[in-house]
């Protein structure tokens, strides 16, 4: 009884501490590190927040995002630049990995990356039917299959990011 009495007490001092000290050291600003194995596309940039495609779900980050290793699944990584009130800087990505760091950097890695602006629609159905077409004469269970089934989820995601139905 002393012990919930004391921590109930203490409870409101201990919160307005932790958040007066993290609101202190806070800041609005993060790092951006955006690489792939032949192109660095951004390397210590400042932005406001990423929105990243992980495989557990979409999330947010922004400065003084707690740290988080995530594996990224085939969607849409969003980049909110500083001050700017224009739409986010969207880029396609297949995959990767993202580390978010306690000193508000975060690095992604991803093995390819398309603006969004620069998809074909057309493009996309097209190569989702070669893909398909490939799935289909390939022989079950066999490396061709699996890895037209992986295109085929990459297309897929794909036309959903540019406004395209593939099934």
């Amino acid at each position: 009884m002393l012990q919930s009495t004391l921590l109930r007490r203490a409870a409101p001092s201990i919160a307005r501490r932790a958040l007066s000290s993290t609101a202190e050291s806070s800041s609005s600003v993060m790092t951006l590190n955006f690489n792939l194995p032949h192109e660095t596309i951004y390397s210590g940039a400042a932005v406001s927040q990423v929105i990243v495609p992980g495989a557990a779900g979409e999330y947010g980050v922004t400065a003084d995002h707690v740290p988080v290793v995530a594996q990224l699944k085939a969607g849409v990584l969003q980049i909110m630049h500083e001050g700017a009130a224009a739409e986010p800087e969207k880029y396609f990505v297949p995959g990767g990995f993202s580390i978010t760091h306690e000193n508000s950097v975060t690095d992604i890695s991803c093995p390819e990356a398309v603006k969004l602006d620069d998809i074909d629609p057309a493009a996309v159905t097209s190569n989702f039917e070669a893909a398909r077409s490939a799935y289909s004469s390939a022989e079950a269970g066999s490396a061709a299959q699996a890895e037209a089934q992986i295109d085929m989820e990459v297309y897929r995601s794909m036309g959903s990011a540019v406004g395209v139905t593939l099934s």
